[in-house]
């Protein structure tokens, strides 16, 4: 979720007459109270109260990342990726593939030059992380892969 969506959901909730909001999804948790100013710091900065306070965000917490096996393959440049060599073909890789050392993984498209991705060791594919057509940046995760001996 992006910061735009995030202030869109909290200027709803403060012209509603809601006193209580919570949202929750794979990456954080939001918790809103109108009613219960945060007072759980030390440290605390207290300013004049405005006639229409926006609400005050209680907990905003990052869900642990499970231990995920295997390793990223990133890409080098940015770009736009493309699992296949043209619309029609099938893609060069999918989930569960075992993949040689050389082998074409995939494409990334930067300024109308067609740059192959190959693997840099022996390894199956584990996840597709982006989808066909997207714009990747440089370092962006395409693939997660296990090493294979």
């Amino acid at each position: 979720m992006d910061l735009k969506t995030i202030k869109e959901i909290l200027k709803a909730f403060d012209k509603s007459s809601a006193s209580t909001f919570e949202f929750e999804n794979d990456e954080f948790r939001i918790y809103i109270d109108k009613n219960n100013p945060q007072s759980n710091s030390q440290n605390q900065v207290i300013a004049p109260q405005q006639p229409q306070q926006t609400p005050i965000v209680q907990h905003i917490e990052a869900k642990p990342e499970c231990e995920v096996e295997g390793d990223l393959i990133t890409s080098p440049m940015v770009g736009t990726f493309y699992q296949a060599p043209s619309p029609d073909s099938p893609p060069y890789v999918k989930v569960g593939d075992k993949v040689k050392k050389g082998q074409t993984l995939c494409i990334i498209e930067a300024m109308k030059i067609m740059n192959e991705l190959e693997a840099e060791f022996d390894c199956e594919i584990l996840e597709v992380l982006v989808e066909d057509g997207q714009p990747v940046e440089y370092d962006t995760p395409l693939f997660r892969v296990k090493r294979l001996s």
